[in-house]
């Protein structure tokens, strides 16, 4: 018998002090039995970072062929497919055929390592290229319930997140952003 996945509910207050944003959201997430609790809460804060109204998440790990985000147009053609983690260069290329727009955010603590091998190649098909740290998703993580009020801010290369019982600061480094 297959694993069920684990569904989240959180409500989002959403503050990005870098493009003056503010709105909240109401976010159903399933996590695949695979998923840990790192790459989950990097989805959510890929999601919180480039957050647009039309921004959903997709069935993610249980589905090879689609992003973990997506942004669609009123006619179905992807406009912007937003990948996590270290993809392939093959996976890039074709999510550039597809998309108009390409992001990566790298979660693991070898995205240091896949960035210094990939980034001449790779920045051709990528609008934005971002490393998230590690170590405050790993805190975000434990910091997990099932359904959950998060304030999120974003300032300058910080995001900050609030469970209500702890306050979590992320950082996020710019590797690459197509001018």
């Amino acid at each position: 018998m297959a694993l069920k996945p684990t569904i989240y509910k959180f409500r989002v207050s959403l503050s990005d002090m870098n493009r003056d944003l503010y709105t909240s959201s109401n976010l159903t997430i399933a996590q695949h039995p695979s998923e840990n609790e790192r790459r989950l809460c990097a989805r959510i804060l890929a999601y919180c970072h480039g957050y647009t109204e039309d921004l959903e998440f997709t069935k993610g790990l249980s589905t090879t062929d689609e992003p973990d985000l997506w942004e669609k147009e009123l006619h179905g053609d992807i406009r912007r497919w937003v990948e996590l983690g270290e993809p392939d260069l093959d996976r890039v290329k074709k999510a550039s055929r597809i998309a108009s727009s390409v992001s990566v955010y790298g979660y693991n603590t070898s995205v240091d390592q896949w960035w210094q091998q990939n980034q001449t190649k790779i920045t051709g098909y990528c609008d934005g290229i971002y490393q998230l740290d590690s170590d405050g998703l790993d805190q975000f993580g434990q910091a997990l319930t099932r359904t959950m009020d998060l304030s999120v801010m974003l300032s300058g290369n910080d995001i900050y997140v609030d469970t209500g019982s702890e306050s979590i600061t992320v950082t996020i480094n710019t590797l690459y952003a197509k001018e």
